[in-house]
């Protein structure tokens, strides 16, 4: 079941990527590995854990799309975890040593007693960013989910006031609160080392969220799954564009490329960097670690370009009419912002 699931979805992926404009509006699903999927469409890339403690999810796109997600959601939820399991034709004497050593008299019977479970709730929420494409889908996301608890409280919290845990870096309340915005989407716990991992295994394997400051504001974080082998990069890393960073929140061109690094100590590749772990991206397509590195190197190099171009003089429109990014534009697209950010990180006291 989970085969002909994963070939459906990568068609429907594949129809969105050689026609991006027919996607527009649309939420399309990648199975990436093991418990997790990745969800394009949404704003940034939605990666969900789905599996049998329920459905962690890292990020929630846009406000606009957060009905589209849930919807996507709970299709996904259910093709996953309770989607028919084909009854046995074994019936009768045949079936004697191998499912009963009196054999089913009825092969619907077999069907009954291995149905699934039902759809379980959305239990986590982990916030890559404060950016309003990664946590712009809170409020709604979380409203439709449900807490666990524990202590003298047995069970779980399914009011609308409750909902799903949203998991973030303090810097992310910090910048919500600063920002005014509503209440009902700040994260519920946060951490401030440069490590934080769930008490417990979730859907049997431990989630390990990372700090990376400076990557692209003071807030950002890489979520690993380790079991499955997989790492949401979140900002840190979007392979369709240039980096983006936010100077003012601590953010520098060393920050990004050290976020990038610290994705590649993590990550393993299969064979000569290709496959093994793989990296969904705050946007674009699915990586591994040569597609990081290749991404790490280009940005080393631009900064490389432009450190050259100041240190011989250059004011910042002379860089930028330089094109210190020339070979990559093709691959980037405009890469005015990114050069300017480049040269006042590299310049400022």
């Amino acid at each position: 079941m989970r085969a002909v699931l994963a070939i459906f979805l990568f068609a429907q992926l594949a129809v969105a990527q050689q026609n991006p404009a027919s996607a527009t509006g649309n939420i399309n699903v990648l199975p990436v590995r093991g418990n997790i999927y990745m969800i394009i469409g949404a704003g940034g890339n939605v990666a969900a854990s789905i599996g049998r403690d329920g459905v962690l999810l890292v990020d929630t796109g846009t406000a606009q799309m957060a009905d589209k997600l849930l919807t996507t959601l709970q299709q996904l939820t259910y093709n996953v975890l309770t989607a028919p399991v084909a009854g046995t034709t074994c019936v009768g004497p045949t079936c004697m040593g191998v499912l009963s050593a009196y054999g089913w008299n009825s092969p619907a019977f077999n069907s009954t007693t291995v149905s699934r479970t039902p759809p379980k709730n959305i239990r986590y929420i982990i916030n890559t960013s404060v950016d309003a494409d990664h946590t712009g889908g809170n409020i709604k996301v979380a409203t439709a989910g449900m807490t666990f608890v524990g202590g003298n409280v047995t069970g779980a919290i399914a009011d609308a006031g409750e909902g799903a845990a949203i998991v973030a870096h303090d810097a992310v309340l910090q910048t919500m609160t600063d920002a005014n915005l509503p209440s009902r989407g700040y994260p519920t716990d946060t951490y401030h080392n440069e490590i934080y991992k769930l008490s417990q295994f979730f859907n049997a394997e431990p989630v390990q969220i990372v700090h990376l400051p400076g990557a692209h504001s003071d807030g950002d974080s890489l979520v690993f799954f380790r079991y499955s082998d997989v790492i949401c990069a979140g900002e840190a890393y979007s392979n369709d564009r240039y980096p983006s960073f936010d100077i003012k929140k601590g953010a520098s061109i060393q920050g990004v490329i050290d976020g990038l690094n610290k994705i590649l100590e993590i990550a393993i590749p299969e064979f000569r960097a290709q496959g093994g772990t793989m990296i969904i991206p705050g946007h674009g397509r699915l990586a591994d670690f040569g597609d990081v590195a290749a991404y790490r190197n280009m940005v080393s190099i631009v900064r490389d370009r432009v450190q050259d171009l100041i240190k011989s003089g250059k004011t910042l429109e002379q860089v930028k009419a330089a094109r210190p990014t020339l070979d990559y534009d093709g691959i980037y697209g405009n890469s005015s912002q990114f050069v300017e950010l480049v040269y006042r990180s590299l310049t400022q006291k």
